[in-house]
């Protein structure tokens, strides 16, 4: 996918859609050509006025419907700009690299991706689970305090 307008030059970018994302065009695409206005000059997301689709006009605002389908499912109040957050948050807590992420996301800065990043506290504790001991105790019998090694 293309960004081609952005606040910053590093918003300017190239991403690659990853199979769920491309998954959903296709929906798009199927649900666009069982309506007849599947054709390269129609947006994907079109104009839908008074139940009326106009594929020739994009859709100008989808607050509402954000509204109704966040309502529905229980999130009532998530703002789409959370997901942007959630995303960063779980690239970082995947073990991407900071350069990938800050690519994606169109940071020019790390401390505007730690801005986004929300890395939980089941993620820091695997992360610490996952160094080696640094001392061996081995319990002994017929002392009270331990030897380390």
């Amino acid at each position: 996918m293309k960004i081609p307008d952005s606040k910053s030059a590093a918003g300017k970018r190239r991403i690659p859609l990853n199979s769920d994302a491309i998954h959903g065009f296709r929906l798009l695409v199927d649900r666009a050509t069982k309506l007849g206005i599947a054709r390269a000059e129609c947006y994907v997301f079109p104009s839908c006025e008074n139940a009326h689709i106009d594929a020739a006009r994009p859709q100008k605002s989808w607050r509402t419907a954000w509204r109704n389908l966040t309502l529905a499912a229980g999130f009532k109040g998530l703002r789409f700009h959370d997901l942007r957050h959630q995303c960063i948050t779980e690239l970082l807590e995947g073990g991407a690299p900071e350069a990938a992420v800050l690519s994606i996301a169109g940071h020019v800065s790390r401390k505007m991706m730690e801005h986004y990043s929300h890395i939980r506290m089941e993620a820091k504790r695997k992360a610490l689970e996952g160094l080696p001991p640094v001392v061996a105790v081995e319990p002994e019998f017929d002392s009270a305090e331990p030897r380390v090694h």
